[in-house]
């Protein structure tokens, strides 16, 4: 009988019953069992298929082990096996629902979905200490793929913190500080003026005049370029780009941000429809890019350019020893202007315009207001800003109320970080809920209530403090004083000269408006219907005078 050579490591045999037989069969080791596994594996890949989801769900268990073992985790609402959070996050509306489940778990919440870590910081106190206290280790940003697919992978306010962002930043900097705004008020102020006009004429075209406001200044601001009305280049191109970003999808939140190979798919394939929007407008952002910054160049050459943003820097583009660089990152840097400061000043002033529809006494409070500082002879300047604290008011209340960025910008930790004893682990997506915040019963009465009056000192009001929608950190607007400025004289402008109300039905009633938003980026407001006439024919005169279009 010929004797089978046994592997290295054995064991002695033991008993078994064989036909009626008592047979002794050799005791395989561990080393032994994996051995015929995976001879077995090379044999039959379908065997690998059919275990390949238990070896998955054994390594995820571990790491979520070892990591409750180092430190526990912030508190969140129960999650599944694998897949975590997914199946309770709303599609829409996850705000109000991260400010809801902050009533149980706390004002910093992790959640989890399909391997992605995100912290959900609920409150000002919160955000200050991880995102600005310690901005050192969450400036960073995640990657946003649908963003990236559009074709704003250099955008500021989307890149990560590093060398790049620091050139951009810098740019900024030079340019809209609070001293270096004061060169644009005059602009800001004649533009108020022919928005009101047109708003007078054209009541219904809301959407369209408060945009083509924005946009105007920002415009002239970054490139010396004047729309000269809807049918404009520029004003097309700006119009196209708004309808890309609002139907974007939630920032870092589609499908395509967790499964990112979804991007090579076409629109159709369930899961890829962000990533086929975002490729079919990335030729509109192109445009919208090159378009003005080839103007510039033009003018410049001919030495026909206006003062601006882009002017000033390639004025001294003999001086640069990377052209080639230095001219992508002002192309950039001055598109990154218009993308960030329109569109979020144009949809707070619509949500302005909203709150007083449905607020008709903060109203008539703004005008008594306006009436006793400015008179009727004149219209607001900056310099009766002091004197006009109510105007400063509502639109704290406004971006309060309903933040038009109500998640913020993402941030990404860089390492692990440990928060009042909880961990945050490296490269989680930490939200900051501005809108939460702006709800938050402990810091303002009747949250959801549109009541400017909270701001003004005890024991008129409350003091309560104002919540900015600019960001945190290092990562704050660097554009913010050109933003209030602005919208503080357009809503002057708008209160000192007309009378907003409810428009009424064919039935002679009033029609409340409902106020609800897209689900994007920036959140736009859904179209409204409403009033607006001149307070006085004294008021509709003088806008006429203020309102010569050439600046």
């Amino acid at each position: 009988m010929t004797t089978t050579i046994q592997p290295i490591i054995w064991s002695p045999p033991f008993a078994v019953a064989c036909d009626n037989m008592l047979c002794l069969c050799p005791r395989y080791t561990i080393v032994d069992g994996v051995r015929i596994f995976l001879s077995l594996l090379l044999m039959d890949w379908n065997l690998l298929l059919y275990t390949a989801p238990l070896w998955i769900f054994a390594w995820l268990f571990r790491q979520r082990l070892g990591l409750a073992k180092q430190q526990s985790l912030p508190p969140g609402p129960p999650a599944d096996p694998i897949i975590g959070h997914i199946r309770i996050l709303p599609p829409v509306g996850q705000p109000e629902v991260f400010h809801e489940w902050a009533k149980t778990y706390g004002d910093v919440m992790y959640l989890e979905v399909l391997g992605r870590k995100m912290i959900i910081l609920d409150s000002v106190e919160a955000a200050n200490d991880l995102l600005d206290k310690r901005s050192a280790n969450y400036s960073c940003r995640p990657e946003c793929v649908v963003f990236r697919l559009m074709g704003w992978g250099r955008n500021l306010s989307l890149m990560p913190y590093g060398k790049l962002f620091h050139r951009h930043r810098k740019l900024f900097q030079t340019h809209f500080g609070r001293k270096e705004c004061r060169e644009y008020l005059p602009m800001q102020h004649q533009q108020a003026a022919i928005l009101v006009k047109e708003l007078m004429e054209k009541p219904d075209d809301y959407d369209t005049i408060v945009g083509r406001f924005s946009a105007v200044v920002i415009m002239k601001i970054a490139y010396g370029y004047h729309i000269s009305g809807e049918d404009d280049p520029l004003m097309k191109l700006t119009v196209e780009m708004t309808e890309i970003m609002n139907n974007s999808g939630p920032p870092v939140s589609t499908p395509v941000e967790f499964f990112p190979w979804l991007s090579e798919f076409p629109s159709w394939f369930p899961g890829a429809y962000y990533a086929g929007y975002a490729r079919k407008g990335r030729p509109t952002i192109k445009r919208l890019i090159d378009y003005p910054f080839d103007i510039v160049r033009k003018q410049m050459s001919e030495g026909t350019a206006t003062p601006s943003f882009l002017a000033s820097y390639l004025n001294d583009l003999d001086s640069v020893e990377d052209e080639e660089d230095y001219l992508k990152d002002l192309k950039d840097a001055a598109a990154q202007i218009y993308t960030a400061g329109a569109d979020t000043s144009w949809t707070t002033l619509l949500v302005f315009l909203v709150a007083m529809v449905l607020h008709p006494e903060v109203q008539e409070k703004a005008q008594a207001q306006i009436d006793a500082v400015v008179g009727p002879d004149r219209l607001p300047t900056f310099e009766d800003r002091e004197s006009l604290p109510y105007i400063d008011h509502i639109l704290q209340e406004t971006m309060r109320w309903n933040p038009v960025i109500p998640m913020g910008f993402p941030h990404r930790s860089v390492e692990d970080d440990v928060y009042r004893g909880m961990f945050i682990p490296k490269g989680s997506v930490v939200f900051a809920n501005v809108r939460g915040m702006g709800r938050d019963e402990n810091i303002y009465h009747q949250a959801t209530v549109f009541n400017p009056d909270r701001y003004l000192p005890k024991p008129q009001g409350k003091e309560e403090p104002y919540l900015t929608m600019f960001g945190f950190g290092r990562r704050i607007c660097p554009g913010r004083f050109l933003a209030e400025n602005g919208m503080w004289i357009a809503i002057a402008f708008i209160l000192a000269t007309c009378r907003i109300a409810k428009a009424k039905g064919e039935d002679g009633e009033e029609i409340t408006p409902a106020v609800e938003f897209s689900n994007a980026l920036v959140n736009h407001l859904k179209p409204i219907r409403f009033s607006l006439v001149p307070r006085t024919t004294k008021a509709a005169a003088l806008v006429g005078q203020h309102s010569n279009p050439e600046v």
